[in-house]
């Protein structure tokens, strides 16, 4: 899986020998932001939720994942929601940007993408926000509670859902399990026409 490890390996390998030989070649060197991802894909991976799944469209590029979430109670259960994640190069001083890419009814995440969710934010007025100390197995364990116990009603960025949630706790349960089905059956649709 880790490819970029083993390159960034036989990088420095080649870089050692270039150096002793008095050549120095900048284009060989590697980000701190890479150099952290290699450990930090490895310590994710290995302390996965069992409700998460991590998949790299290039596995070269560790800085570009997405992360599809299956909640296993609550309002969301029986849904599947697919997030996007890139890491900029100034990681680990800011945070990584997140996108859902599913439509969904819920407080904290716009039907838009957007989402709510403090470690991800660089300043926040409780403290909660990004810091340097902060590592990609959090940012998926956060975005795994968004879904159970950081589901937050009182401080939405989707105002309808959370105001709908206080009027009706039952109809909201209704709401998210129709997203859902609609998910499920425009996935069946698409995967029909491929196949097709």
């Amino acid at each position: 899986m880790l490819t970029l490890a083993s390159k960034l390996k036989r990088e420095e390998g080649v870089r050692a020998g270039r150096t002793s030989a008095g050549s120095n070649d900048a284009s060989h060197r590697v980000s701190v932001r890479d150099r952290l991802l290699i450990k930090e894909v490895s310590e994710l991976e290995a302390n996965l939720p069992n409700t998460c799944k991590v998949t790299f469209p290039d596995e070269n590029k560790l800085y570009h994942f997405q992360l599809a979430i299956s909640p296993d109670e609550g309002y969301y259960l029986g849904g599947k929601f697919q997030f996007e994640i890139e890491v900029p190069e100034a990681y680990n001083m800011v945070p990584p940007r997140v996108k859902c890419l599913t439509r969904i009814w819920h407080p904290n995440i716009a039907e838009t993408g957007e989402i709510c969710l403090s470690l991800l934010r660089e300043h926040s007025i409780d403290g909660t926000g990004w810091a340097p100390t902060r590592t990609l197995k959090d940012v998926v364990w956060g975005l795994n509670s968004l879904f159970t116990d950081l589901l937050n009603f009182d401080d939405p960025l989707n105002i309808d859902a959370a105001e709908h949630h206080l009027r009706d706790k039952e109809s909201t349960n209704e709401e998210s399990q129709k997203h859902i089905a609609l998910m499920s059956r425009r996935i069946r649709r698409w995967v029909s026409e491929r196949i097709l």
